[in-house]
Formats: C-alpha cells, structure tokens, sequence
C-alpha cells in the first residue's frame, strides 16, 4: 500500500511580523509562529512555501497548488485575511487562521468569507492536527453542499428552458404538451445531445424571430 502524500501547505504571513521596537514582543511572536510550523511538521503537512499577504499572492498559489493555507497573522489580521480570501475566490481551498489578534469581531466575517477555522491565541503543536483534520471535514463537507446547491440550481434553470420551449411548440403547431416534450426529446436523440441543448436552441430561434 502506498504511503499517504503529505498534505501541502501554504503558509501565508505578513511581512512584518517581528516588531524592531519591542524584543520581547519579537521573541514571543516568533516562537509562537514556530510552535506553529513544529505542529504542522508533526501533523505530517509539506510546508511548501511561506508567502507573504501581498498582490502576488494569487499567482503564487496557483502555481504551488497547495492543498490547504494556514493563515500565520500576529497583527492586522484583517488585512491578511482580505488579502487571502481574493486569492483564493476562484480557486477555494480549506484556509486555517491562526492569529494573536483579539479582536474576535472579525470572526464572523472571516468564517463567512471562507475561513474554515480561526484560532485565536497560542496553541500546543501537539493540538494543530486535530484542527486541520476537523477544517478539512468542515471545508469538504461545505463544499459537498456547494455541489449539490449548484445541481439543483442548474436543474432548476434546465427545466425552465424546456418548459418554456415546450410552450412554444405547443402554441405554433397547436399540440399537447406530451408531444411538444417528445419532439424535443426525439431531436436530441437523433443529434446525440442533451434535451436542454435542443430546448435551448428552440428558444433562441424563438427570441431572433420576435
């Protein structure tokens, strides 16, 4: 059997992370930010690269194609997360805050911009597994939801089509609704394509005719 690819992961931190006025405060932050990367190494994850919260980011993360981003912010959280959540509009992934900053106003804004989990304060090593495994669980199953949301609205929106080139069947040749269905669906038989695809083209003629 296989051994399991380590996850890959991006850490995304700003650049200014260690303040020059405060020493101590520098120290505390970077062993913090270390403790971090310690539980992620013992997570079994790739830290695959660190990257700083700034323009670029987008073309860095699709380059990398991380599986998952740790968000790493001491200060200015706020700045970080907006900085992310754009760069990953197109392209989501599970995103994991880790932050000093106590702010916790910005905690329902971040979840609802698509931060899966945001950890406020220190954390052992030993703890960060635990909190990537259940923000995996918690950003498949969302995105499972987004899936299913998605088909339903797409079937939704198929079915109006049909419905609405049944309708103009019906009323030009004068027939049921059964058999303006079956024109249809014979069309796309004999094409080798989906019924919504002959409906669609139904309506269009339709609409350059009016």
């Amino acid at each position: 059997m296989a051994a399991k690819e380590a996850t890959r992961i991006v850490i995304v931190a700003p650049d200014n992370l260690a303040p020059a006025a405060d020493d101590e405060h520098a120290a505390q932050e970077a062993a913090r930010s270390r403790s971090l990367r310690i539980g992620l190494l013992e997570a079994g994850c790739n830290i695959v690269a660190v990257l700083p919260a700034d323009p670029f980011l987008p073309e860095r993360l699709a380059q990398l194609q991380p599986e998952m981003i740790i968000v790493d912010a001491e200060s200015q959280a706020r700045d970080t997360l907006e900085h992310v959540v754009m760069a990953t509009r197109d392209a989501r992934r599970p995103i994991v805050m880790f932050t000093e900053d106590n702010d916790t106003r910005h905690v329902g804004a971040a979840i609802a911009a698509g931060v899966t989990a945001y950890v406020v304060a220190g954390l052992a090593p030993e703890r960060v597994k635990p909190v990537l495994e259940v923000a995996l669980a918690r950003f498949q199953h969302e995105e499972g939801l987004r899936r299913e949301l998605a088909l339903a609205r797409s079937e939704l929106a198929d079915r109006k089509v049909v419905d609405r080139a049944k309708g103009l069947l019906m009323q030009r040749h004068q027939i049921a609704e059964p058999e303006a269905y079956a024109r249809i669906r014979k069309a796309a038989m004999d094409k080798g394509v989906k019924l919504v695809e002959i409906a669609q083209r139904i309506v269009d003629a339709a609409d350059l005719l009016m």
